[in-house]
């Protein structure tokens, strides 16, 4: 039973009413109307997935009740009964958007057959709408951010690359945005609104990787008792990223290459191959050419995938780009759209660290301040592990502080010494979690050094 969903039954027979609660009241809220008017009484305080409409009502036509049921609802499915069934009723029925008309009298199960083809086309219909919003809001996510000369450069290849169906090596450190340039070619390109599925060649066990990539057919080994498609199939028509392809096993890297030749795929335990039409982009943090000179990448699929190439820079080498990097990132944590800047001081002592993680690393830097509400240095690593605290106060060297400022040192230190853990940090200072909480106090971050 799901109990979200709706059903409106507008007819002025009674116990043609009670037969349809009877009969659907365990899988809908059933709502009954008598009239046009009560109809529309529940179209204006209730949701509505599925409505059955009498044609001649007290007062009106259930097809004027059909134009108003789609205006608040545009997605509700109906169904129109009549007992006066005619060639020109169906049609206008049709016409103002009913998806099933019958002819009274009928039986209530072939209306159940009707309702439950209406209800799988609603699912169908959802699953395609969900899809549709994926690719607008990967499209919309899929933004490089920075104007120095690395991010100006990676966006003019990227730039080159959509305009082609040529395969992309992407190449440099995690974090970077690899996987993320990879979206930005997908949705700039004529395939941006077709299919952009990923496969992380590291993420899978070698004996998975074959299966998910040609997929397989029934019997093709213990266990596949149904077809399926590999993401070279579902790809169809789009893109398909392959991250981490350094560690693809030298086996699948030959029938990869052999792919991006026939443009064929066939499925394990499949005789014959399916002509796909798949854009490759591929990603590695790794260095192809000393993993070719090792054997373990081959040369042929490097120069096949290399086309065009992509070296995404580490932050620390575009570091000019840190306050805008920033305030998007932040802009999407706080889910508005909007962020309050970080001050001078503190994107000053942000640009003195290496940013081993990278995009990746700030990121996460920037969530962990948001929600513990503490400036995002306190959460900096250095080399040897956590970022060094700042000096012991020396009296005899530095001016005088208040004691309050003193314990805000005091405070920030213990949580940069727990990684931003207030839990521990309150441990290791013997005090109470709330009161770490209330005794900490966050610098202001705009208007200020």
């Amino acid at each position: 039973m799901d109990s979200q969903k709706r059903l409106l039954i507008v007819d002025d027979n009674p116990l043609f009413r009670k037969a349809i609660v009877g009969f659907f009241g365990d899988r809908f809220k059933v709502l009954e109307a008598g009239t046009c008017a009560q109809g529309q009484e529940f179209l204006g305080r209730e949701s509505v997935d599925l409505a059955i409409l009498d044609e001649q009502l007290p007062d009106g036509s259930g097809l004027d009740l059909c134009r108003n049921l789609f205006q608040l609802h545009p997605f509700a499915k109906v169904i129109y009964v009549t007992a006066f069934p005619s060639f020109e009723h169906a049609v206008k029925a049709l016409k103002v958007g009913a998806h099933d008309y019958l002819s009274k009298p009928f039986e209530v199960a072939a209306l159940g057959h009707a309702v439950d083809r209406l209800i799988s086309v609603s699912a169908l219909e959802r699953v395609g709408r969900l899809e549709a919003w994926r690719t607008q809001t990967d499209g919309h996510n899929a933004i490089l951010v920075g104007n120095s000369p690395p991010m100006s450069e990676v966006r003019r290849i990227v730039h080159l690359a959509a305009g082609s169906d040529a395969s992309v090596l992407i190449t440099g450190e995690t974090g970077t945005g690899k996987g993320l340039v990879a979206r930005a070619i997908h949705h700039a390109s004529p395939r941006g609104q077709s299919p952009f599925v990923t496969l992380n060649c590291s993420a899978l066990p070698e004996n998975l990787i074959e299966a998910e990539l040609f997929g397989w057919t029934r019997g093709a080994f213990t266990g596949a008792v149904n077809s399926r498609e590999g993401v070279l199939e579902m790809a169809e028509g789009g893109t398909l990223f392959l991250d981490e392809i350094g560690e693809m096993p030298m086996h699948l890297q030959v029938k990869l290459l052999s792919v991006l030749e026939d443009r064929t795929v066939t499925p394990l335990g499949g005789r014959v191959g399916e002509r796909i039409d798949v854009r490759i982009v591929a990603a590695t943090n790794a260095l192809l050419e000393k993993a070719i000179e090792s054997k373990r990448f081959r040369a042929d699929l490097y120069f096949r995938l290399n086309v065009l190439r992509i070296e995404m820079p580490a932050l620390r080498d575009h570091l000019e780009d840190l306050p805008e990097l920033s305030a998007f990132l932040q802009s999407h944590l706080t889910g508005h759209g909007s962020a309050v800047p970080l001050s001078n001081g503190e994107l000053t002592l942000m640009a003195t660290y290496a940013w081993p993680g990278n995009v990746r690393e700030l990121k996460n830097v920037l969530e962990r301040a948001y929600l513990l509400g503490a400036p995002p240095s306190t959460f900096l690593r250095g080399e040897g592990g956590i970022r060094p605290a700042p000096a012991p106060f020396d009296p005899a060297s530095a001016p005088l502080q208040t004691l309050a400022e003193l314990e805000q040192e005091h405070l920030l230190r213990a949580l940069n010494l727990h990684q931003g853990n207030l839990t521990r940090a309150a441990e290791a200072l013997g005090i109470s979690l709330s009161t770490l909480k209330r005794r900490v106090k966050v610098p202001a971050r705009a208007g200020s050094d």
